[in-house]
């Protein structure tokens, strides 16, 4: 194992004898808080306190710390010690706390300074329940995620920053700073980045390998994690569900390379129940028994098991079990013990007083300090997408304002959100705001459900709580159920007669749920319309999806007293859906006459897409689409705020309606935020993070991870966005000035040529004109926002360094910066740009590759017809052949002075390799026969002459090596 302490900590016999030496030991037994135990005096370094603690511990106390639930040792008064505190955008599954925006919300503040504050808010409220220790607290939090959002359809959108890494990076690093209190040595909180790596599909996630070639691992997907770490933002990483490159991320070795990214130790943890995903029994079948998986972790980088919830007794045994087996030695242990007791003592555990942050209360928890901040945080993130007319901000003179839409008088909140200590729904802010009630409609449909052939309803309980819903000859409120439409055929039963949802509890369908939510998030049903104008009740609920599902899935009377259940189709009931209430026509009648209307569409965040579940769509449901529509008939002041946590389609909406804005689902002060916009009391300038697609047309499948191939994110993408990366309107103007180098970068003049004070978000962006190797289009390299008031002007320096404008380099393996004409944007987005220089640069140019040296054959420069593989269990990145004639570019290649051999290493089925010039069906010039190994981890060397062709190819060529299918290329020799 690489772990720094591993390098370089004396063994336990040594430390004893140094701290003797020293004076530093109790020379007789102490009590276990005594102060003559070195790791409990603060005043020595973290290492040696480390070192000190560890030689106190027996093998099986070692041991016990390696699952998430660290048990107390009470001989050396150590307490109980959990990782895995949920903190995404506040404190979350431990009570009320402060709810922040979602992270994709922060992001789209462009304030890195900002999200450190909210970063240390959220720091301190966890510190805030450390004198109850609820249950499920602890200071090592899982957060933020970084995984770049390269694909708007993934269903965890929310829980990240940007398509782009740089500009995650910069969010993840304040957000980090914010939790670590800025202090690698004393931490507030020991923040944990998710999910390392190539995480960006819930689809099949612990079985789909994402195939991460050099370019794409080093330019994009470390790019994300790696200023963070080096940043000491962040305290570890968690390893991913999926494979990356054929090796579940559990194993992959690069957790362990993370840590020559800083000089500080890291705590790495395994996703929930991933360690059981990699054995026989689970869905990986990597190894054959828990104890090789185990122990292939630890020797890949992790040092905490999180499996089993709280009973660590599987993981302690497969560990111990792989230390008698000779799988793992002791100092295996020590050192995955040493990552993990190193963040507990800079967490000041063993501190008198429990260190810096010891005294921290939970007077904290939800502060008006947080509140407000909160709300800033909200307004500073929604994002104008349209102003036509200057529809806003709502004039004062618009005092009698209607408010609709199915998220008007609600806030809903997602799987990783904290309790809302309160709720200021979009209605409540903007009645606030006038200081008078508003006309509000939700524009859903009420309606009642009777069964065709017996006549009876479906009806639910009245009281809090519900009942099982049935079918009976009763009407009224028990009988109606307001239906909120989320698109993809799936729609949420509201019950009338108490407010609550319809929900499965794997028993009963019963109105109990005060919103949709849980894992399976059982409240989805579908109505399906036959052919004769009736429909039938399908119940949606994520379980039914699961492969383990075995259930019908309609509903019908299942019992003598008319009691719902799940029957076959053939028996499911029919029913006639008769419309009590029209949303629409109640939406249409609250905005008549009103002096503007507000409606508030979006997303369900349990429904559109989450964990477990990718977005099939990325636009509106249809009845929302349709609700906007007769809304701005209705009333041609209207204003459309989309609430959601992804980029959205749009279809026609954006054509007709004079104003758009987009919030994500921003937290408890969403209403207050949303009134300040509206109404210009916060000039908006959130911009957006992510390329927002006119169809998912413009997507390949989500299962592609090779941006630079597929044309992913605005770096590489020639289409026509319906909005673009970085874009984002105003209450005001700005121009920018000339475009002049300084030392260190650049710097640019923008002058405030509106009427109101407001924000800008000034990006630089690069182009490299000419390359050896395809380039972005244009690549962010850094940002600000600032505030100026009406006629000021301000000059913005923006760095840009060489090193800034490095890629890599595949035939050296090594970041290079070419010599060439680079261009130098600035602008207001990453298409509206106004400003423009050019830079000439003294670099390198690439030679030819030679490939008379061993080549790897994951550096290629294009393919067809191949995924990346793993070379062994334990290391290294293989090309395998998913079809006959797969094949593989190695571009502007010297073959040498008259190199006669063809060499490989391979693996797996028997077949040719075959040696091209020019394309795929070029000039032959080789083809070595491949007898099979019988595995596809025993490799083979196998050889083949070159013809006179290849002698007689003079100067740099083309060469492509063709491939038959199952064969596995690990390096090959030309020359």
């Amino acid at each position: 194992m690489k772990g720094k302490r591993s390098k370089r900590r004396p063994r336990t016999s040594l430390v004893l004898a140094l701290t003797l030496i020293a004076g530093l030991g109790a020379t007789v037994p102490a009590a276990a808080d005594d102060p003559a135990y070195p790791f409990r005096d603060p005043h020595l370094s973290v290492d040696r306190r480390v070192d000190d603690l560890l030689s106190r511990l027996t093998l099986a106390e070692k041991v016990s710390l390696l699952h998430q639930w660290q048990p107390a040792i009470p001989r050396l008064g150590i307490q109980a010690f959990k990782t895995g505190t949920e903190a995404l955008h506040g404190v979350a599954w431990l009570g009320e706390a402060t709810v922040f925006p979602q992270a994709v919300g922060l992001a789209s503040t462009w304030d890195p300074a900002l999200i450190r504050r909210v970063g240390s808010a959220v720091g301190d409220e966890t510190r805030g329940f450390q004198q109850e220790r609820p249950a499920g607290w602890g200071l090592n939090l899982w957060a933020p995620v970084v995984n770049p959002l390269r694909d708007p359809r993934w269903g965890r959108n929310e829980e990240g920053y940007s398509e782009d890494p740089y500009l995650t990076s910069s969010m993840a690093t304040a957000y980090g700073t914010g939790l670590t209190g800025g202090d690698p040595e004393h931490l507030k909180t020991a923040p944990t980045l998710k999910h390392f790596l190539g995480n960006n599909n819930e689809v099949d996630r612990t079985t789909t390998s994402s195939d991460l070639r050099p370019r794409v691992l080093k330019e994009y997907e470390e790019q994300a994690f790696r200023p963070a770490v080096e940043a000491d933002a962040a305290t570890g990483v968690m390893s991913s569900y999926n494979l990356v490159n054929g090796r579940p991320a559990t194993v992959d070795p690069a957790l362990d390379d993370v840590r020559t990214w800083t000089s500080q130790d890291l705590l790495n943890v395994t996703d929930a129940y991933a360690p059981g995903n990699l054995i026989g029994t689970g869905s990986q079948k990597y190894y054959d028994t828990l104890a090789e998986g185990n122990a292939a972790a630890l020797k890949a980088g992790i040092d905490s098991f999180t499996t089993d919830d709280t009973n660590s007794v599987p993981t302690t045994t497969a560990v111990t079990s792989a230390l008698a087996d000779g799988l793992l030695k002791e100092s295996d242990v020590d050192s995955a013990a040493g990552h993990i007791l190193d963040i507990r003592v800079r967490l000041g555990e063993f501190d008198p007083g429990g260190g810096r942050y010891g005294a921290i209360d939970k007077s904290v928890v939800n502060s008006p300090a947080h509140q407000k901040l909160a709300r800033k945080a909200a307004a500073d993130a929604a994002v104008l997408l349209k102003n036509s007319g200057g529809a806003l901000p709502l004039k004062a003179s618009a005092k009698d304002v209607a408010v609709v839409g199915p998220l008007a008088d609600t806030l809903y909140t997602d799987w990783y959100s904290g309790t809302l200590p309160y709720a200021v729904t979009p209605k409540d802010g903007i009645a606030a705001r006038l200081g008078a009630p508003v006309t509000g409609s939700e524009g859903v449909d009420r309606i009642s459900l009777r069964n065709t052939r017996s006549g009876a309803y479906v009806t639910a309980g009245t009281d809090a709580d519900g009942e099982a819903l049935k079918e009976s000859a009763g009407g009224g409120t028990a009988a109606q159920f307001d239906v909120f439409d989320w698109g993809a055929g799936i729609v949420t039963l509201r019950s009338a007669a108490n407010g609550r949802y319809v929900g499965y509890d794997w028993s009963d369908f019963v109105n109990d749920q005060v919103q949709p939510g849980g894992w399976f998030v059982q409240q989805q049903f579908a109505l399906e319309e036959q052919d004769d104008g009736t429909f039938l009740l399908r119940y949606a609920g994520y379980e039914t999806r699961e492969p383990w599902w075995s259930n019908p899935v309609y509903l019908g009377p299942a019992g003598p007293d008319g009691t719902l259940g799940l029957v076959g189709r053939a028996q499911a009931a029919r029913y006639a859906k008769d419309v009590v209430r029209s949303g629409t026509e109640e939406a249409v009648a609250a905005v008549k006459g009103k002096d503007a209307a507000v409606v508030v569409v979006g997303s369900m965040p349990a429904i559109n897409g989450r964990e477990n579940d990718d977005r099939e769509d990325m636009s509106l449901a249809p009845s929302q689409e349709a609700l906007v529509e007769a809304v701005r008939k209705a009333n041609p002041h209207t204003v459309v705020v989309v609430e959601n946590s992804y980029p959205t389609t749009l279809g026609a909406l954006r054509e007709k309606v004079p104003a758009l804005l987009w919030t994500t689902h921003a937290g408890q002060e969403t209403g207050n935020a949303l009134a300040d916009v509206l109404f210009g009391d916060v000039n908006p300038a959130g911009r957006l993070t992510q390329t927002w697609y006119r169809s998912e047309s413009d997507l390949p499948s989500i299962l592609e991870y090779d941006n630079i191939k597929y044309d992913r994110t605005y770096q590489y993408f020639k289409g026509d966005p319906l909005y673009e990366f970085g874009y984002g309107l105003s209450y005001s103007s700005f121009r920018y000035g000339k475009l002049r180098r300084v030392d260190g970068g650049y710097q640019v003049a923008v002058t405030n040529t509106g009427a109101r004070a407001g924000d800008e978000v000034v990006q630089l962006y690069t182009h490299q004109r000419l390359s050896r190797d395809k380039q972005p289009l244009k690549q962010l390299e850094a940002f600000r926002r600032i505030s100026l008031q009406p006629g000021e002007t301000r000059t913005v320096k923006l760095g840009l360094r060489g090193k800034d404008l490095a890629h890599w380099d595949v035939t050296r393996s090594k970041w290079v910066v070419e010599s060439g004409t680079y261009d130098v944007l600035v602008g207001a987005s990453s298409e509206d740009i106004r400003s423009r220089t050019s830079l000439e640069v003294a670099g390198e140019t690439i030679p030819a590759r030679d490939l008379s040296r061993t080549t790897r054959a994951e550096n290629f420069d294009d393919y067809e017809g191949v995924r990346l593989v793993d070379e062994s269990k334990a290391r290294g990145t293989a090309v395998g052949a998913s079809r006959d004639g797969a094949w593989l570019k190695f571009a502007d290649s010297r073959l040498g002075d008259g190199g006669a051999q063809f060499g490989a290493r391979v693996a797996g089925a028997a077949g040719k390799v075959e040696v091209r010039l020019g394309s795929p069906s070029g000039t032959l010039v080789g083809t070595a026969t491949v007898s099979g190994t019988g595995s596809v981890y025993t490799y083979a060397e196998v050889s083949a002459p070159l013809s006179a062709a290849a002698a007689a190819a003079k100067g740099r060529q083309d060469v492509y090596l063709v491939l038959g299918s199952g064969m596995r290329l690990s390096t090959f020799t030309l020359g």
